[in-house]
């Protein structure tokens, strides 16, 4: 695979086909993506939730239909709707069973390291908690970590994919129940395979050159 051309040939998809599903094993690779993703130390401050069933794409789709009704119909005929979810908080259950899992995946040699670990991370959580007072933006940035590796994995397994910003967060996540579970949605991404009607499959891919985006030194 060369990742290069992959990054070339995705796009943004504007329509999709009702008719064409993604398949059990695409999907589960996808979740593993999700789940892989790289966060600030190692912080995984997210929550994935994923709308395979025509009912649960169309809770998130009557949201659009007032302020947002570009975005239904790519959510309605979508295979399945991926909503990317910050926690409300990286509270002290949340870091204990991070560390937790990295214990019981041979993370740490001693109990040093794991001290080590543990003192690291609280210590960048305290950082934007107390006194950068930007956890919610910080969070942010790692669920839009694991978007990008989303889009970048969606292209590779040749599944065609819409990050949507165009949503309200507060409808959404009235529509999920998600505020009761301590998340908010940050962003979604329709995924499935492009259809006739789409009109940016048929239009060339568009970017600065690389000598205006890209310096060496």
């Amino acid at each position: 695979m060369n990742i290069a051309q992959v990054a070339t040939r995705r796009y943004t998809t504007k329509a999709f086909d009702p008719a064409r599903k993604i398949s059990a094993d695409d999907l589960a690779a996808l979740r593993t993506l999700l789940r892989n993703a790289p966060s600030s130390v190692n912080s995984q401050p997210w929550h994935f939730v994923i709308a395979g069933s025509d009912d649960a794409r169309g809770r998130i789709a009557d949201t659009l239909k007032v302020d947002f009704p570009y975005n239904e119909a790519k959510v309605r005929n979508a295979s399945h709707v991926v909503v990317l979810c910050a926690r409300e908080s990286l509270d002290s259950a949340h870091l204990a069973a991070i560390l937790e899992q990295e214990q019981a995946d041979g993370r740490f040699a001693t109990p040093d390291a794991r001290a080590a670990q543990e003192k690291s991370r609280g210590f960048y959580v305290a950082l934007h908690q107390q006194q950068l007072k930007d956890e919610a933006a910080w969070m942010d940035r790692q669920v839009y970590l694991a978007l990008g590796t989303l889009l970048l994995g969606a292209g590779a397994l040749g599944i065609d994919a819409c990050p949507i910003e165009g949503f309200s967060d507060a409808a959404v996540d009235a529509a999920l129940g998600l505020k009761e579970k301590g998340l908010h949605s940050r962003v979604m991404v329709a995924l499935g395979y492009h259809s006739e009607e789409d009109f940016n499959a048929r239009l060339p891919k568009s970017r600065l050159p690389e000598q205006a985006v890209i310096t060496e030194i």
